[in-house]
């Protein structure tokens, strides 16, 4: 049984040979090429030896009836022999001229059509064309109150959007603050709007201007993306902003390389004073992918400064000394309590850095650093610690004339040079006048600048936590 398929196709090849062999035995010699039938030259519908008596008649008579009923055509004569459709006479365009040859060339019996129509172009043909005109007239009167009530049913959505987004003390309770109240009232609008648009245009059967509407709208939408790209991320810096409150009004902050007060945030821009007293305005775009810091977030800050003693001096006592002196002044905080690293051994010098704390509520950082810095130099030089300069050793060409220092021996030098220096003492710091408490002419300027605008420009929050 398996076999059996096998031997039918067997069987079919065979056969399939049998018929192939007298076939190409009949072929002229030379020609190789398969019998074609001409398949191009044969006719769409075969037409018959003889026709039905009064078969002409009942064709005129189908198609006349047919342009009874279309105006267009009511100037068109219609003739009929032996099959073959004759038309002649004035349509009002060219469109009516196809269009009469296709339906008469569909009427059963007809050979083939004989199209004489031509354009109606006279003036009373011209005139008729505005037929249509006033047909089209005809229809939109009759669509007034239809159309006026869609305009009134759009109307009541639109005002109905507006004044429940016009509820901006309702908003403002919601939201976080009043640049998202104004974002919510203003989607709130657009989409009543464009509801209103879509209901106007659904009650007057316009679905397909309806879709040509909201297709040009996302166009429009994603070429105005690419357009404002830059506007849009701004935008959205300035809500992300609003929403994370990186910093107060009259903070001391350092956006990138840019320092100074925050005066406000507002949609578009952050605005900053300078130490300077400059006005500085950034984008909020910029502001949101920044590097900042905030110096106000922490009242205690951290100054530190480098000093450099001899190379014979002990730095140990050096230390030692400078965190006694920055410990000694009224202003250093105790705890974090100052202190003093070695950072490297120069050439002819040992570099100590020094570093201590202070209340920037209580001292200028800037004050208290100059002050810091003089107290500490005051200090090792009164206990006989070199602050060496840059020495540099020249040599001179043997032709030189000799100088008469060269007459000293090296060993009359180092006496000299020890001779000089003193050891280490117990110093007293001396007390001034100076005042490190902190400047507030930039913060007083910040404050009269909020002072003299509204609020409500404003996107910080006082209320709600610095992230």
């Amino acid at each position: 049984m398996a076999s059996q398929p096998h031997f039918l196709r067997l069987i079919a090849w065979l056969a399939m040979l049998m018929f192939a062999v007298p076939a190409a035995a009949a072929l002229p010699i030379g020609d190789t090429s398969a019998p074609q039938e001409d398949t191009a030259a044969a006719p769409a519908q075969a037409i018959e030896d003889r026709q039905d008596e009064g078969a002409d008649e009942r064709i005129g008579e189908r198609i006349n009836g047919i342009f009874a009923e279309l105006p267009a055509f009511e100037d068109v004569t219609v003739s009929v022999e032996e099959g073959v459709v004759s038309l002649s006479g004035t349509v009002p365009s060219q469109v009516d001229i196809d269009r009469a040859e296709s339906i008469a060339g569909r009427v059963t019996g007809v050979v083939t059509v004989e199209n004489g129509l031509e354009r109606d172009v006279s003036v009373d043909g011209g005139l008729g064309g505005l037929k249509s005109i006033g047909d089209r007239i005809d229809g939109i009167i009759a669509m007034i109150p239809l159309l006026g009530l869609a305009l009134a049913v759009g109307a009541i959505i639109a005002v109905v959007g507006y004044m429940i987004a016009g509820l901006s003390g309702l908003w403002r309770r919601i939201m976080p603050n009043t640049f998202l109240a104004e974002l919510v009232a203003s989607a709130i609008r657009f989409v009543a709007v464009v509801g209103a648009l879509l209901v106007a245009l659904d009650m007057l059967g316009a679905s397909t201007i309806m879709g040509a509407v909201l297709g040009g709208a996302g166009i429009i939408g994603i070429a105005l993306g690419f357009a404002m790209r830059d506007t849009v991320e701004n935008y959205v810096a300035s809500l992300m902003l609003s929403l994370r409150q990186p910093f107060r009004p009259n903070d001391h902050v350092v956006i990138d390389d840019m320092e100074g007060r925050i005066i406000r945030l507002t949609s578009r821009a952050t605005i900053m004073m300078t130490l300077d007293g400059n006005h500085l305005r950034i984008p909020n775009g910029q502001v949101f992918k920044a590097v900042i810091v905030n110096y106000t977030t922490n009242p205690q800050r951290r100054f530190e400064f480098e000093m450099g003693i001899d190379a014979d001096d002990d730095p140990n006592a050096a230390r030692q000394l400078g965190r006694d002196t920055l410990h000694a002044l009224p202003f250093v905080l105790k705890d974090p309590a100052p202190e003093a690293r070695t950072e490297a051994v120069g050439d002819s010098n040992i570099v100590i850095k020094f570093l201590a704390w202070v209340d920037q509520r209580e001292a200028d950082w800037f004050k208290a650093r100059s002050r810091a810095i003089a107290a500490v130099k005051t200090a090792l030089e009164e206990a006989g610690f070199g602050l060496p300069e840059p020495i540099y050793r020249i040599r001179f060409d043997p032709r030189t004339t000799a100088l008469p220092f060269e007459n000293i021996s090296e060993g009359d030098a180092r006496s000299s040079a020890s001779a000089t220096k003193s050891k280490p003492a117990a110093v007293t710091i001396a007390e001034t006048d100076e005042d490190v408490r902190p400047d507030d002419e930039i913060a007083q300027m910040v404050e009269a600048e909020r002072a003299s605008e509204p609020d409500d420009k404003d996107l910080l929050d006082t209320k709600r936590p610095v992230e």
